[in-house]
C-alpha cells in the first residue's frame, strides 16, 4: 500500500516536470480564422427551414462563402421575434466581444409587423427603425473598427408578401429606409433580398395551402434565395 509520504513525493516530483507555463485555460487561437456572426431575427436564426441549420445564414458558412469551412468560425445569435431595439441592446454587445470580421444582419421585420397587422403610424415606426439601425451599425464600426479595419457588415431588405393587404407599401418603404441608412456608411452593403423574392412561387411559408394567413417566413428555398442574395453582393464587395 502507498503510503502518504510516497504519494507526497510523487505530486512534487510531477509540479517539478510540469513547465511554468502550462495553463488550466485551453489555447483557443482566433487571430488566423474568419470570424462570421449572424445578428438579427427569425430569418437570421433560421425559421422556416427543415431544419433551421438549411437557414440562410448557415448556408452561407456551408458553401464557404466568406472563407473556407475549417478556417471559419461561424456565431448566429439571430433571435425569434427580435426588432431592431432587441439587437441594439441584447446582440450588438456580443458582437463586440466576438469581435467579428464579418456580420449578416437581417431585422426590421418585426418592427413592421405593427404597421401591417395594428395599423401603428408608418413614418413613426420607420423613423424609430433608422435610428435603431444607425446606431446598431455607428456602435458597431465603432467599437470593431479599431480591431478589425476589414470589417464589412451586409444587410438585407425585406421581401415582398402580397397576400397581406397593406405589406406591399410598407415593405417598399421600409427598403429605401435600409438604402438610406447604409449609404451613410462604407462598409455596409445591401442584399437585394426583395428583387430575389419577386414574382417566384415556393419562397414564403404563407403560399402553402392551408398556411397561417400571417406566415410572413420563407421556406427553404427561400432561405436559398436569401444566401444567393446575400451571396451576390459579397462577391462583389
Amino acid at each position: 500500500m502507498f503510503t502518504r509520504e510516497w504519494l507526497k513525493a510523487v505530486v512534487v516530483v510531477m509540479f517539478t516536470l510540469v513547465p511554468m507555463s502550462v495553463s488550466a485555460e485551453v489555447p483557443w487561437q482566433f487571430a488566423n480564422n474568419t470570424r462570421y456572426m449572424a445578428m438579427g431575427d427569425s430569418l437570421a436564426a433560421g425559421y422556416g427551414a427543415i431544419p433551421a441549420t438549411q437557414g440562410y445564414a448557415y448556408l452561407l458558412y456551408k458553401e464557404g462563402v466568406f472563407d473556407k469551412i475549417p478556417n471559419t468560425l461561424l456565431s448566429n445569435v439571430g433571435l425569434i421575434g427580435a426588432t431592431s431595439d432587441d439587437v441594439l441592446k441584447y446582440q450588438v454587445p456580443l458582437a463586440i466581444r466576438y469581435e467579428p470580421t464579418v456580420i449578416t444582419l437581417t431585422v426590421g421585420g418585426n418592427d413592421l409587423a405593427p404597421i401591417i397587422l395594428g395599423g401603428a403610424n408608418k413614418d413613426a415606426v420607420l423613423a424609430t427603425f433608422k435610428s435603431n439601425l444607425t446606431t446598431i451599425l455607428e456602435q458597431l464600426g465603432y467599437a470593431l473598427l479599431p480591431e478589425e479595419p476589414e470589417l464589412k457588415i451586409y444587410i438585407n431588405n425585406l421581401y415582398d408578401i402580397p397576400e397581406i393587404p397593406g405589406a406591399t407599401d410598407a415593405v417598399l418603404d421600409f427598403n429605401v429606409a435600409v438604402s438610406e441608412v447604409a449609404a451613410g456608411f462604407n462598409n455596409v452593403y445591401v442584399a437585394d433580398v426583395f428583387a430575389a423574392f419577386e414574382g417566384r412561387k415556393g419562397l414564403r411559408l404563407i403560399q402553402r395551402n392551408g398556411a397561417f394567413q400571417y406566415e410572413v417566413h420563407p421556406s427553404n428555398a427561400g432561405h436559398r434565395a436569401i444566401a444567393k442574395a446575400f451571396k451576390a453582393v459579397i462577391e462583389k464587395n
